[in-house]
């Protein structure tokens, strides 16, 4: 689930917290496939779970959507769509456009 480009419009008075999110949702990443790799299901359902109020607080909707997915499949022991999910999320920081308003 790949897309050529992620737009998403993020309040003015925020965007000077964008850069620490954004640097913080790439170490995240970095944690996820290290859990993953670990086949530590209980890291990637804690980490699953704060992405889903991290991304909606901000208004990046997807990080939200892909982090209930993870929880979910951690609780699961599906590793496979976490993979997957963690493909999608990587491509989306790669190619995510922010604008403000």
């Amino acid at each position: 689930m790949t897309q050529s480009g992620y737009t998403v419009t993020v309040a003015k008075d925020l965007a000077d917290l964008i850069p620490s999110f954004m640097s913080n949702r790439r170490k995240e990443l970095e944690t996820l496939r290290t859990a993953l790799a670990a086949s530590d299901f209980e890291e990637l359902r804690r980490l699953g779970h704060r992405m889903k109020g991290a991304g909606s607080s901000y208004g990046f909707d997807l990080v939200s959507t892909i982090g209930k997915t993870i929880e979910d499949a951690a609780k699961a022991s599906d590793a496979a769509t976490i993979g997957s999910n963690l493909d999608t999320y990587e491509d989306y920081l790669a190619k995510v456009e922010i604008v403000y308003e």
